[in-house]
């Protein structure tokens, strides 16, 4: 029987999803130091996969409670962009099909911008519908944060191409025509606000990189627009832009 190299075993380690494949009990009476090795670093995998599959079972509580009622169009709504001094406050709307299955996914602000990048992209692959609503820093100051958040959040429920037969939001209660519910942190708990969640902060986090292209003194692709000391010194410095919120402190206090 040929003797597999540890490079070879690694590599068809990541096929192996049973300790009881007879190639892994092969493997455990395998003496070597380096393939008991694998074998560990493969029982950590799978114990991760196991647990990132319990979360996103867990997160599918909301949706299968609406589905039971015969509500069949769930889309999560969420937003990103109230707390910053500069930028849009920008919001998401997914519809996810019912058999739509991405363990990992989790609240936008817990993921590295690779994941959060990859997810948006099977996101928007596989959603039933997505669409995205903002309100820019003029129109913020106007209204203040909290109803710029309600109407960009309004305006992407508005565009999707599919009208949601009711709505999961974090956070917020909407007067909308749909049935909802808020939930608190809803982008942690429900799979459909996740999305939301993901795909709102890509679009944010692109856009603040088109801004600090034209105002490239400013940093925006490293704070996004938030009120760091490299931001706040960089205001000091140049002063403000149209993307600046004026109402908000510090800036307002420096006008």
């Amino acid at each position: 029987m040929k003797i597999e190299t540890i490079a070879e075993i690694e590599k068809q380690l990541i096929n192996i999803k049973d300790e009881r494949d007879p190639f892994f009990q092969r493997l455990v009476l395998d003496e070597r130091k380096g393939v008991h090795l694998l074998i560990h670093k493969w029982q950590r995998r799978m114990e991760l996969e196991r647990q990132l599959q319990e979360k996103f079972f867990e997160m599918n509580v909301y949706e299968n409670k609406w589905r039971e009622q015969g509500f069949h169009f769930i889309a999560g709504v969420d937003e990103v962009g109230r707390g910053p001094l500069a930028g849009p406050v920008v919001a998401a709307a997914v519809i996810l099909p019912k058999n739509f299955y991405l363990p990992g996914i989790d609240d936008s602000k817990k993921l590295s911008e690779k994941k959060r990048n990859e997810y948006a992209e099977i996101i928007k692959k596989e959603a039933i519908a997505f669409s995205l609503g903002e309100v820019n820093a003029s129109e913020i100051d106007t209204v203040n944060i909290y109803e710029a958040t309600k109407k960009a959040m309004k305006r992407a429920v508005g565009s999707l191409s599919t009208n949601p037969d009711v709505l999961l939001i974090d956070a917020m209660k909407l007067e909308t025509p749909y049935a909802f519910e808020s939930i608190i942190k809803g982008d942690a708990k429900s799979v459909s606000i996740a999305a939301a969640s993901i795909v709102a902060k890509v679009a944010r986090d692109n856009q603040m990189a088109e801004i600090a292209a034209e105002f490239p003194e400013y940093g925006f692709n490293h704070h996004m627009g938030y009120g760091t000391k490299e931001h706040l010194l960089a205001i000091q410095k140049h002063g403000i832009t149209p993307y600046h919120r004026r109402s908000f402190a510090p800036i307002k206090n420096m006008i």
